[in-house]
């Protein structure tokens, strides 16, 4: 066996990542350090899943105790940590009930299901169709990426699973001029992250809202990105004072560990009755109690307060550089710890030249530059960030 650990991943593990040339082996907060022991402030954090930094001693502490206890029974019986997360989403969500999967795409794969049979269930068969946005991003299975809007990602995959239509995002009138009697749901991230951080209108959520109570067509809301206080607030659609029927979550649900959810209302949850709808390693005790864990952590110590304080701080510092390299960066958007720095150039040497200086940055859309830190980054290590882009831009 060889002993060069990235030698040996390209060796065995599919080639379905372009990785980056480190060997991550241990991290703590906002930093990590790779097998050479050169450390790294973190701007991706798992790609938006370490909401909480890396091991968190709150986390650590709820995952020791459990597996000391408990790993898993399947859900065929009730356990403890399971109930008492469901019972902190529901409470804090428009939501009465919660269903319990291993990721992201799981909990979209369950959204789409849920919203099919909640029709068929009622009698309204002819009604299975579901809008999407182009560029949006909602996973990889079949069904998921079938509700994806775009193109390189499915491509290879035909023959599609049948029933999605595609409207630009942040477009009312695309959406009302294709909604009809068949379409069952709209789907939608209320910040497209995969598809370069694009916020939508101020308006424009609520007039989908609208539209989708005077149809009768269910909205759902893919927060698997935009969740649990990465935008500033607990969850991004309270940004626009409307609620979904069906939200999706994962990544930072977890700080790490696979979990995701789908949460839905009473009426909508009924479309779901035993044998409906299943996972095995959905919700397992030691999952969900450091899950619950992270969720408590994050709302006692203020995250998406922090989000939201420290990620305009850090957007306008941003903007400060787009002022000073206006031939460089077209434009700097995004909500809380969300944001994006679209270039008129190649993201990935910029992205190279920020690890080469000990920043892990990640880039989307070939040229935009996305910064997902921990929720607890300090100002300090934001300030260092874009003095080292200062830098980088300077010789670019």
């Amino acid at each position: 066996m060889k002993e060069d650990i990235k030698e040996l991943a390209e060796d065995v593990i599919m080639s379905t990542y372009s990785r980056i040339p480190i060997a991550i082996e241990k991290g703590f907060g906002c930093r990590l350090w790779d097998i050479s022991g050169k450390e790294y402030i973190d701007f991706v954090a798992g790609i938006a899943v370490c909401n909480m930094g890396h091991c968190h001693p709150k986390v650590v502490d709820a995952l020791i105790k459990q597996a000391q206890k408990l790993f898993h029974v399947s859900n065929l019986y009730y356990t403890k940590p399971q109930a008492k997360l469901a019972a902190w989403l529901t409470e804090r969500s428009f939501a009465d009930r919660v269903f319990f999967c291993n990721s992201g795409a799981e909990a979209n794969e369950a959204a789409i299901k849920l919203a099919r049979r909640f029709f068929r269930e009622r009698g309204e068969k002819k009604r299975f169709r579901i809008i999407s946005a182009l560029m949006s991003f909602h996973g990889r299975t079949m069904a998921t990426l079938s509700a994806t809007g775009q193109d390189k990602i499915k491509h290879g995959f035909d023959p599609l699973l049948e029933g999605f239509d595609f409207v630009p995002f942040n477009d009312i009138r695309a959406i009302e001029k294709i909604l009809g009697p068949d379409h069952c749901a709209v789907l939608l991230e209320p910040v497209q992250g995969e598809g370069g951080v694009v916020c939508p209108d101020p308006s424009y959520l609520k007039a989908v809202r609208e539209l989708c109570d005077k149809t009768g067509t269910l909205l759902i809301l893919d927060e698997i990105q935009t969740g649990l206080g990465r935008t500033g607030k607990l969850f991004a659609h309270e940004h626009f004072s409307i609620k979904p029927d069906i939200m999706t979550l994962a990544k930072a649900l977890g700080n790490g560990l696979p979990i995701g959810a789908t949460l839905a209302t009473e009426k909508v949850a009924r479309g779901f009755g035993p044998g409906a709808h299943a996972s095995t390693f959905g919700g397992t005790p030691i999952i969900t109690a450091a899950s619950l864990a992270t969720l408590r952590a994050l709302e006692e110590e203020g995250a998406a307060e922090n989000a939201a304080n420290l990620g305009n701080y850090f957007k306008d510092r941003l903007i400060l550089l787009k002022e000073r390299y206006n031939h460089l960066i077209k434009d700097v958007r995004g909500m809380g710890f969300l944001i994006g720095m679209e270039l008129d150039a190649p993201a990935g040497p910029i992205s190279s030249a920020c690890m080469e200086r000990g920043f892990l940055v990640n880039t989307v859309q070939d040229k935009i530059l996305r910064f997902i830190p921990p929720l607890i980054i300090k100002k300090k290590d934001i300030d260092a960030l874009t003095e080292c882009l200062d830098e980088i831009f300077k010789v670019f």
